[in-house]
């Protein structure tokens, strides 16, 4: 109650904040917007671009693969270089080259084409993404943060979340191009609007003689061999495969020289002093933990709706729609609880709804559809904006000015982290649990169960009535059965994963401090 009236007490006294930075800042949050909708904007439409490049099934899974290690490198590098060339500099530069990269993609013409264009998009675009968290925890006062808070919280979680949604319906609509073409009219607002408007810090051109190259070399060994071997390692079995091996190998050596030079350097490429403050440490544990569940939730749905519901990509767009709904109207309920509850309260909140809802999708069936999918999405849309508002706040929003610009790129990352390493544990327990389960059913399936003879005498017997082999096809047809319930069986094993992983969050959040109110602007000088 007391950092309540403190922070009430010193809203009158905060000057209000300029109209040329207020432009500013939504012109950048449409650019992270664009930014992060790419992420995702491509998942439910891999087929149409995969039949229109005349790609490979191994090859086509690089679209998204591309973006997201490009995309991974330069989140933490755009603290270093905003300090070199100024946030105006490297917004404009990022979201004009984001826009030509963008064009670049539409016009690809055969698989490798898009994959480099794709990198190019998602490397530039990376850069957007941190500017926008550490520009709202600088021009804005800490008496606004009720309002900017939510909209970037809400940004963040709701363009992956939508993804599927827009990128169906304009693959759908009108072609797998205008996937890519509907961010250049925006992204040219948003490149003239960042350079007009933008003025908030001043390049430090003396800070490149200082750069460390070896630093950057090193974390984008790192942070690329990473991204790679668990956005691939399902898929190649592990450790099985030759590539994941010399990518694991090329992932340590890289982050041993990476941290080294971090902490011995002058000037690294990251600074990671930010994890000293216990705020951000963990607000950034809490931001990678929601990363798993806001990937990871985002394409488990898409992926049951496609492989059991046997949904295309609008049908699926139109069913996940529903969870970005419950976020937007979500937004301006958590701006405003921001301001009146403890934020560990809020957290635990959201963590509980979060539970709730992976938690009544551990009953789901093959014959889930729209309306029993309607309540876990809604909790899930509603305690992603719960949680994300007070992660935000703690994490960034007590850091020192000077410290903000490298802790939002650290911040990001983990987000995104927690996405790449979710979805690498959830593939893999899909995987092994699937076969588990086939196994199971198939033991208990067989000629010594009198239930199952009648069922293939009766089916076989259908089928013979066509001419066709009917036992044959009575088998395939019991086979199929078994794997839609073994993968239905190991989709509950994940959503009960994520249940306990998010149920257990409630009771870390109630060792945390409770955090101190943000000093207004000035205080201390």
């Amino acid at each position: 109650m007391a950092a309540i009236t403190a922070t009430a007490g010193a809203a009158p006294i905060d000057p209000p904040v300029e109209r040329r930075k207020v432009i500013a800042f939504f012109a950048m949050v449409v650019g992270m917007f664009m930014s992060i909708l790419d992420i995702q904007i491509v998942s439910a439409s891999l087929a149409e671009i995969q039949a229109g490049l005349s790609a490979g099934s191994d090859e086509i899974a690089w679209v998204q693969t591309s973006y997201l290690i490009a995309e991974v490198i330069m989140i933490p590098l755009s603290g270093t270089l905003a300090r070199i060339v100024s946030t105006r500099v490297l917004f404009t530069v990022c979201a004009g080259g984001f826009t030509i990269a963008s064009a670049l993609c539409a016009t690809a013409t055969n698989i490798e084409q898009m994959i480099v264009y794709r990198a190019i998009q998602g490397f530039i675009g990376g850069g957007m993404i941190p500017s926008v968290f550490a520009a709202a925890f600088t021009i804005f006062p800490p008496s606004k943060r009720a309002i900017v808070s939510p909209i970037i919280g809400l940004i963040a979680t709701l363009a992956p979340t939508i993804g599927p949604t827009v990128g169906g319906y304009l693959s759908h609509a009108f072609s797998w191009h205008w996937l890519f073409l509907v961010n250049i009219v925006p992204g040219i607002f948003v490149t003239l609007l960042a350079w007009t408007f933008i003025d908030f810090d001043r390049p430090q051109h003396s800070l490149m003689k200082r750069f460390d190259w070896w630093g950057l070399a090193s974390m984008a060994i790192f942070l690329g061999s990473l991204e790679y071997v668990l956005e691939e390692g399902n898929n190649k079995d592990w450790f099985s495969d030759e590539h994941i091996v010399l990518g694991t190998l090329a992932m340590a050596v890289g982050a041993v020289v990476f941290f080294w030079r971090a902490f011995n350097v002058e000037f690294p490429v990251v600074d990671l002093k930010a994890f000293a403050n216990r705020n951000f440490a963990f607000g950034s544990l809490f931001s990678f933990i929601m990363g798993v569940g806001l990937y990871g939730l985002t394409y488990l749905y898409p992926l049951y709706l496609g492989r059991i519901r046997g949904y295309d990509a609008l049908m699926i767009g139109e069913t996940m729609f529903v969870s970005g709904l419950a976020m937007f109207l979500t937004a301006p309920v958590a701006g405003i609880l921001s301001t009146r509850l403890d934020p560990r309260v809020m957290m635990a909140i959201g963590f509980f709804g979060f539970a709730s809802g992976t938690y009544l999708m551990t009953g789901m069936t093959a014959d889930w559809d729209f309306y029993e999918l309607l309540l876990p999405q809604i909790l899930r849309g509603c305690s992603l904006m719960l949680c994300m508002v007070p992660i935000n706040n703690i994490a960034l929003g007590t850091l020192p000015p000077q410290r903000i610009q490298n802790a939002s790129g650290l911040f990001n990352l983990t987000r995104n982290l927690g996405g790449a390493v979710g979805l690498a544990i959830i593939n893999t327990m899909l995987t092994q649990r699937t076969d588990e389960h086939y196994a199971r059913l198939s033991e208990s399936v067989n000629y010594g169960n009198p239930a199952a003879l009648d069922w293939l005498d009766s089916v076989g017997a259908n089928f013979n009535a066509y001419g066709m082999d009917g036992t044959s096809a009575a088998l395939a047809k019991l086979s199929g059965i078994i794997t839609q319930q073994a993968t239905v069986m190991s989709f509950i094993d994940v959503f009960m994963g994520l249940t306990f992983l998010f149920a257990s969050l409630i009771l870390l959040v109630m060792m945390i401090a409770k955090p101190k109110t943000a000093p207004p602007p000035g205080a201390g000088h």
